[in-house]
């Protein structure tokens, strides 16, 4: 009897084997466009190309929130984030909160997260979900830093990058064939302040690097946006003291700006190594194609656009992320060209292993385009960001894309009319949002629709009412803080 029932068990049990290993790499405010596969003139990354190559780049991916903890409580549940409560920095992941490792572990999924968590700022403890954690407090640093191993806590020498590459790998090692497994690598790299490894420190010393045109180009743009120039996430505060002021391309400011930018590419080639490394060890367990590779990021960065140097806005390099996933039965060489969510990696990522489905989820399982199936899929979404007291520096933000066009607002959490003027782009015709047109009468039509159309969205994902923090405005005594 005891035999037979074994018997049956295998035959009703899914097999290890149908059932495919996730790696997941996830990196820290890294542009989209800083990819040699997105086509960046000068930064070469082979191995995150390769993923590109052999399986699924999408072309047009977003958050939902771009910042560290909301956009990552996002991926990770597939909601927004005042669906799942992480709206600041600040605010630890909710340890209830469905998320797709509580779910594949419940399907008998090994799991395990190494690198930085970033919800809960001082809290470097074991989060539910994974088998196997490690992580530190706040930001950690790209050299030696103290982590906290599985409830060890010890400082790890060396640099960030392939500290976090020889824990995943290490825990790889260790992995049984019978067993699936979930695996996801959390990046510092390219986050601020950016110290590139000691080999790549004068990688592109000799690329001139200059202000991108919109940098200075701010007549018609909102009142927030010019006052932010001189403050910690304006063109000028993380370059030099902010309080002195430098002409917009003074020797000073462009050598500083030179430099910033430089050693942000550098960190990127280290994370580079890195993809090749895990690849690599799949490839000797011979696991390669029997798991779902995800390279991303949580939030896209400004880097001089509009007169900023930080992300939490709703302008395409602030929103816009890189998402790269290879799997079989995804077309090799695939560009999809369709609008993805960080809200839809969770769904996603339960599809491709036939998990279950997480309840609350507002996203959608980007794997049917990677199929082929690209029927009803989304034609617009809301963006949405709550000002921070911390970071008194962006009011809250509230917008709609569609393919074409961009409309933003900037509500004040008392309900009062907007303190800030609104903006509108043709991202056809201007794809780097040079001219805001959201008073030009030609498109008073076009926002009209897109009024209507954010309303529509706000109340289908269950922002409407939609409670913010009030906000007080830019120009206040500006706290002495470390970008976020």
């Amino acid at each position: 009897m005891t035999v037979a029932i074994t018997l049956l068990s295998l035959l009703i049990a899914p097999m290890a084997t149908d059932r495919p290993n996730v790696l997941i790499v996830l990196c820290d405010d890294l542009r989209w466009d800083c990819l040699g596969c997105t086509g960046h003139p000068h930064l070469k990354t082979p191995h995150i190309d390769r993923i590109a190559r052999e399986g699924v780049l999408f072309k047009n991916a977003f958050c939902t929130t771009s910042l560290c903890s909301p956009s990552r409580a996002s991926l990770l549940s597939g909601r927004y984030a005042h669906k799942h409560g992480v709206r600041d920095n600040f605010t630890e992941l909710p340890a209830d909160l469905p998320t797709f490792p509580k779910s594949l572990q419940a399907a008998g999924y090994s799991t395990a997260y190494f690198g930085k968590w970033h919800m809960g700022e001082n809290n470097d403890s074991k989060r539910p979900g994974f088998n196997a954690f490690a992580t530190h407090k706040g930001q950690g640093k790209y050299f030696d830093t103290e982590w906290n191993i599985n409830g060890e806590r010890k400082v790890v020498p060396g640099y960030y990058t392939s500290v976090v590459t020889d824990l995943a790998i290490d825990w790889l090692k260790n992995k049984k064939a019978d067993q699936p497994w979930m695996l996801m690598v959390g990046h510092k790299a390219p986050h601020s302040f950016y110290v590139p490894e000691p080999k790549y420190a004068h990688a592109f010393d000799s690329v001139k690097v200059d202000y991108p045109e919109s940098a200075f180009h701010l007549d018609d743009k909102p009142t927030w946006i010019r006052q932010r120039l001189d403050t910690w996430h304006g063109i000028y505060g993380p370059l030099f003291d902010f309080r002195k002021k430098f002409p917009d391309r003074s020797p000073e400011a462009v050598r500083d700006f030179q430099a910033m930018t430089r050693s942000y590419w550098g960190t990127i080639l280290s994370v580079d190594d890195s993809v090749g490394r895990l690849l690599a060890q799949l490839e000797s367990r011979g696991e390669l194609d029997h798991t779902l590779v995800v390279f991303l990021g949580d939030n896209g960065l400004l880097n001089g656009e509009h007169g900023m140097v930080d992300k939490r806005t709703m302008h395409e390099p602030s929103i816009r992320i890189p998402l790269l996933a290879r799997y079989k039965g995804f077309k090799p060489g695939t560009i999809e060209d369709r609008m993805v969510l960080t809200t839809d990696l969770a769904p996603s990522i339960l599809d491709v292993c036939g998990a279950t489905s997480l309840p609350g989820t507002q996203g959608r399982s980007w794997a049917t385009l990677a199929r082929g199936d690209a029927t009803r899929w989304r034609d617009a979404w809301v963006y949405a960001y709550d000002y921070e007291k911390q970071f008194p520096y962006t009011p809250n933000v509230r917008g709609v894309r569609t393919d074409q066009y961009k409309y933003v607002r900037y509500p004040h959490g008392d309900g009062s009319p907007d303190r800030h003027q609104p903006e509108l782009y043709d991202l056809v015709k201007d794809p780097y949002e040079r001219v805001n047109r959201a008073a030009d009468p030609a498109m008073a039509r076009v926002r009209s629709q897109l009024e209507k159309r954010l309303a529509e969205l706000k109340a289908e994902i269950g922002l409407i009412p939609d409670p913010m923090p009030i906000d007080m405005g830019i120009g206040q005594a500006l706290p002495d803080l470390k970008i976020r």
